[in-house]
């Protein structure tokens, strides 16, 4: 069986390697190392011309929406909060053109933290742009519990409570049309959300690329092979 073509999205930031510092699209490893040790080619898809998302999806079999920065509150109809992140304009258009893009093809679609943010917003959703608990230190990944709604996509992916590593202090607020919740932290966060249908989509808040669970993007990889 042919091995699925991953997409993922990348941050654009100026980063250092050897005797070079100079403006990269970068993503960390834990993606592709997720992707490929969950059966999928992974490919980096830098921040572009949205109106070429529709033409990069149509070349994928599958989707991730990587985390990152917040997403800028005018995509949702809200001021900024002053706890709220400088926006990240050019990955806003880009990755939500690609949402946009295989939401209308039916390309298997997974959101990771940033990811089924934008996910949310992108059917018409919004965000609470700060929660306190869900990160320990700067820099540093936690770890909570999540509890699957059962019925749901992810249950079937993941059907026990489990601990996740966690990095974020955005959360959904009102869901974007169609979407359903199917898992929480203990502090009733929404931390997974899903389309139901024939389409596969799904976001989680958490970050699977910072564990050894492979269970979530084998649901990928298997809907996009």
């Amino acid at each position: 069986m042919t091995q699925p073509l991953i997409g993922v999205s990348t941050y654009l930031e100026d980063a250092s390697w050897g005797v070079w510092r100079l403006p990269a699209a970068l993503l960390p490893v834990g993606y592709p190392r997720l992707v490929q040790s969950a059966g999928g080619i992974a490919a980096m898809l830098p921040p572009d011309d949205p109106g070429l998302a529709a033409a990069a999806v149509a070349r994928l079999d599958g989707l991730v929406v990587a985390g990152g920065p917040d997403v800028e509150p005018v995509r949702y109809g809200a001021d900024p909060d002053p706890r709220t992140g400088p926006p990240a304009r050019e990955r806003d258009a880009w990755e939500l053109a690609l949402i946009r893009a295989a939401l209308d093809t039916g390309t298997p679609l997974l959101g990771i933290c940033r990811g089924m943010q934008l996910l949310n917003v992108a059917l018409g959703g919004t965000l609470v742009q700060h929660l306190d608990g869900h990160v320990d230190a700067v820099g540093v990944f936690g770890r909570h519990g999540v509890t699957p709604v059962a019925g749901t996509r992810y249950a079937s992916l993941v059907p026990e409570e489990s601990s996740v590593p966690t990095y974020h202090h955005q959360s959904v607020d009102r869901l974007g049309t169609g979407l359903v919740v199917s898992a929480h932290a203990h502090d009733g966060t929404v931390e997974a959300v899903e389309l139901p249908g024939p389409s596969w989509v799904l976001g989680v808040q958490w970050h699977p690329e910072m564990a050894e669970d492979t269970r979530v993007m084998a649901g990928l990889v298997r809907a996009a092979s």
